[in-house]
């Protein structure tokens, strides 16, 4: 008996001393985030390096831990950036910017915005180079824009244009026995396509080869004109990859040196006529003491911009998610506030559940008859990310943005084959007889009828909607719909948005239809997170999952989570389909 109140007493004794080293360490930390603050120096170089995962939104105060003890973000917000590169064209202490390194966690849309803030950038006189070991193409599409880049002697350049890689599962099924049943609407509704064919069929490659060339198109325009080649030199150079080596990138004009990077450093001191040129990182210049102001202007009128990122799920939703509650708790939020004058939604989702994307378009529905409502697109808007974006005022897209995608699909998983091969047998007892489902039964043929009508019924409420809300007939929006995706500058051609632009340009716009001329913006939603979610959130707790994405690779990890996600897969899905290659 003592023995075991002994071992009681050491349990909760060690329990109290875990429990107080935590409360010790979030005081140290939180004092130390206090006092961390980065200064700024004078002739300084806003060094551009992004190895983080870009989101449209990732506000920095989202995780109350790592704030507490200064981790940096998980994620970097495009909106931060933008706001960075907008505030060091006036800022006294940059004296110009310095592209060393942009990871592969950003969307296209994401890069073109940002090579347009540079653009600007560049218009205050302030220089910008570009460095790097070895150039991806979203490297050099970013880059392409400096005023001079360079690259190491052993490292390329990467221009070599876009592909979409599918793969298909309908041999795979008929070898182990489980299959994906498929109720489809929308001849072009290939999201679903690789479960029942082994290849691609020709209304989906004629799209994604369309998709894929005025998607290419805009970016060799950006780069032919930052560069000085023609259109034709740069295709040249993508058909027989003339950017293989260092040399062979030089004598194709698309770098000006090659150079090791101390030698790099050197050209820009050169040039500069300076000794030893200062640098702070984007991340220190967002979070220094002496920071940029993101908005200015009168704080009694507010543009509420509402983030809408990620798949869309019947639920919650986080950061990465698009859950119908969050979101409507947003918009909700944003009209009961009177100092909110207009709305924009910002839109980076491939679609995802039907149910929760008009509950999400209702909510919305009710909002733009109260204050105006402007939808802007990052890089995806499609499907259920179209939806939710039909009935704004006036709709924004990207050049570079995948749109439209107006279909629907159910998939219901049958592994009735494999269960027979394993000698298991089902019986079902019924109460009724209503058709039913089992994934260890044949399909019921009246059970695949009754879902074929639900998902008939939901393409036809989605045509209708966005019939209703681009001011268009049925029959013209069902001759773009069956589930086709388009660019955004194909979605401008054939009326499903107003106009390309960016986010900024979707705000001007809504301030202009609330008749605003100064005014501050305001993010939804709040995705601050208390102290439990945070350590749910660290790295410890998450081994698996970043171990099979270090095993796998980045690009295939992405493709992992895709095939993964299928089982999260409820109910009638409105969702873009692609991976597509753009490295």
């Amino acid at each position: 008996m003592i023995f075991l109140k002994n071992i009681i007493s050491s349990a909760l004794g060690l329990v109290v001393g875990v429990f107080w080293l935590i409360i010790l360490g979030l005081v140290i930390g939180f004092s130390v985030g206090r006092n961390n603050n980065t200064q700024v120096e004078k002739n300084s170089f806003l060094k551009l390096e992004l190895n983080s995962a870009v989101k449209d939104y990732a506000p920095l105060e989202m995780d109350a831990l790592a704030q507490l003890f200064g981790f940096p973000p998980k994620n970097v917000g495009l909106n931060e950036i933008l706001a960075a590169i907008g505030s060091a064209k006036y800022d006294d202490r940059i004296q110009g910017i310095s592209i060393e390194g942009l990871g592969p966690n950003a969307g296209i849309s994401q890069l073109s915005a940002i090579r347009n803030a540079i653009v600007e950038f560049k218009k205050s006189g302030k220089p910008v180079f570009a460095y790097s070991d070895s150039f991806s193409q979203k490297q050099y599409y970013v880059s392409s824009v400096a005023d001079s880049v360079f690259v190491s002697p052993v490292g390329q350049v990467e221009v070599k244009g876009l592909s979409s890689e599918l793969l298909f599962f309908k041999d795979f099924q008929d070898k182990y026995g489980v299959k994906m049943e498929v109720i489809r609407h929308g001849k072009y509704k290939s999201a679903v396509e690789p479960f029942i064919a082994n290849k691609m069929s020709e209304s989906n490659r004629i799209q994604i080869k369309e998709l894929l060339s005025s998607l290419w198109s805009d970016i060799v325009s950006e780069i032919s004109l930052s560069r000085g080649i023609s259109v034709t030199e740069i295709n040249t150079v993508a058909d027989g990859l003339l950017g293989r080596t260092a040399n062979m990138s030089l004598h194709n004009s698309l770098i000006d040196g090659v150079v090791y990077k101390d030698e790099y450093k050197k050209k820009i001191e050169s040039i500069l006529g300076v000794d030893n040129y200062k640098t702070t990182s984007l991340m220190n210049y967002i979070m220094s003491e002496n920071n940029f102001d993101f908005e200015e202007g009168n704080e009694d009128s507010k543009i509420a911009v509402i983030y809408a990122q990620g798949e869309i799920i019947y639920g919650e939703g986080n950061e990465d998610k698009i859950g119908q509650r969050m979101m409507v708790k947003a918009i909700e939020r944003a009209i009961r506030n009177k100092e909110v004058k207009a709305l924009v939604l910002r839109i980076n989702s491939p679609g995802g559940s039907a149910l929760a994307s008009d509950l999400i378009w209702r909510a919305l529905e009710v909002a733009k008859n109260k204050k105006p409502l402007v939808v802007s697109m990052g890089d995806y808007a499609a499907s259920g990310g179209y939806y939710i974006a039909c009935n704004a005022d006036k709709i924004y897209a990207e050049s570079t943005t995948i749109t439209g995608s107006i279909g629907v699909f159910g998939m219901l998983p049958n592994a009735s084959v494999l269960a027979s091969r394993l000698g298991v047998h089902s019986e079902r007892v019924s109460t009724n007889n209503s058709a039913s489902y089992s994934p260890f039964m044949k399909l019921d043929p009246e059970f695949y009828q009754v879902t074929k009508e639900g998902v008939d019924m939901v393409y036809k409420t989605f045509v209708s909607r966005v019939a209703e809300g681009r001011g268009v007939s049925y029959e013209s929006v069902h001759a773009l719909a069956q589930g086709r995706v388009w660019s955004g500058r194909q979605a401008l051609k054939n009326g499903l948005i107003d106009a390309v632009g960016s986010l900024e340009d979707a705000i001007d716009a809504a301030a202009e239809m609330a008749e605003l001329k100064r005014y501050k913006i305001e993010n939804y939603p709040n995705y601050e997170k208390d102290i439990r979610d945070s350590f749910r959130g660290m790295s410890f707790l998450k081994i698996e999952e970043n171990l099979i994405q270090e095993w796998f690779g980045d690009r295939n990890y992405i493709l992992f989570k895709q095939l993964n996600s299928l089982k999260n897969k409820e109910g009638i899905q409105m969702r873009m389909p692609y991976v597509l290659d753009i490295n």
